[in-house]
């Protein structure tokens, strides 16, 4: 089969197109054909190596967290899956270094698997993981929120999305419109603020402006209730100046930022503001399942959707030009980069 591996850790170049071999599903485990793999920043992130070394070997690695296709086969002992299911994966890159979604067909325990909904498409399958249950723990960790989303569980709620035509702000107001909430975006060019829109922003104001707080505040007079933030540190202030009175501010970035934030202590002590920081990684098999079983009600329900008519450009490439693919990406395209990997 065709697959894209890396050996060394470095820039896109490092990406080579190989063929592999088909493995066997084990005790557990489900093999996947995959049909649309997806590119975040965590899978660039990943093949650069962080602060590891430029040129540094690794095990021979499939890239891709993301992915969306059909069963293939099941292994001994597994029941919730049969060929011919439509499914997305969870963080498929973590189960082993060679079970990322860059190539035709992957193994994946069961539990990383999720029924992808009738008339739902590959590219939401794809295009939605990382994203959409980043938004989803975003949009379900402040203290007097709720811990699962459904359609109006977020009614009589103010949420600010910083960046809202990013991949997880996108995914945040979509979300965030569907459980009920009042969506105010942030964004810093009118070509986002339209897909804002789109994404079914109530309103979309940009950045930088010094008066920005008080715009917020006069469509919020008593503060937001919760902030999805991407810009934890250059937004420090201004999370600080909006926030309601015990509301939470979620933080899963630091664009733009140093790597530390500097926060108020006086004005969130008396705020009892409460500062939430996420990432998938470690957030729990529960939350993550949590998270899967609502993006698929929002699927279902035809509020998470792909497409510039959704707020979500799509950038489509070829599993062979996959280098391209961590290209775009890295140079921090609007939209979604797609990779078809086999015909649907």
């Amino acid at each position: 089969m065709k697959a894209v591996v890396y050996r060394r850790h470095g820039g896109p170049e490092v990406l080579t197109p190989v063929e592999r071999a088909v493995s066997e599903p084990g005790p557990g485990e489900v093999r996947v054909r995959i049909v649309v793999s997806a590119v975040n920043p965590t899978d660039w992130k990943a093949r650069s190596g962080f602060r590891a070394e430029p040129g540094a070997e690794v095990p021979e690695t499939v890239p891709h967290q993301d992915g969306a296709g059909v069963v293939d086969a099941t292994g001994p002992g597994v029941t919730g899956f049969s060929p011919g299911d439509r499914v997305w994966t969870i963080l498929a890159g973590t189960h082993r270094p060679s079970s990322g979604t860059a190539q035709e067909y992957t193994v994946l325990p069961a539990e990383k698997l999720v029924r992808l909904p009738d008339a739902v498409g590959f590219d939401e399958g794809a295009g939605f993981g990382i994203p959409a249950l980043t938004a989803h723990r975003a949009l379900t960790v402040a203290e007097d929120g709720p811990a699962r989303l459904a359609s109006g569980a977020l009614s009589g709620r103010t949420v600010l999305v910083s960046g809202g035509a990013g991949a997880v702000g996108n995914a945040a107001i979509q979300l965030g419109r569907w459980a009920g909430a009042t969506i105010v975006a942030t964004v810093s060019s009118e070509e986002k603020a339209a897909l804002a829109r789109a994404a079914g922003a109530h309103h979309v104001l940009r950045y930088p402006d010094p008066d920005l707080a008080a715009r917020i505040r006069e469509i919020a007079p008593d503060g937001v209730d919760l902030v999805v933030e991407v810009a934890a540190g250059v937004n420090a202030r201004l999370d600080t100046e909006v926030l309601r009175p015990r509301g939470t501010v979620a933080v899963y970035g630091d664009d733009r930022g140093t790597g530390t934030v500097s926060l108020d202590f006086g004005t969130n002590l008396w705020a009892n503001a409460r500062y939430q920081f996420l990432v998938l990684y470690t957030v729990g098999e529960d939350k993550l399942r949590a998270g899967a079983e609502d993006v698929n009600a929002a699927f279902a329900e035809g509020a998470l959707r792909i497409g510039p008519d959704h707020g979500v450009p799509v950038h489509r490439f070829a599993l062979a030009d996959t280098a391209k693919a961590h290209i775009a990406s890295e140079e921090g395209v609007t939209g979604k980069v797609l990779i078809d990997v086999t015909p649907a």
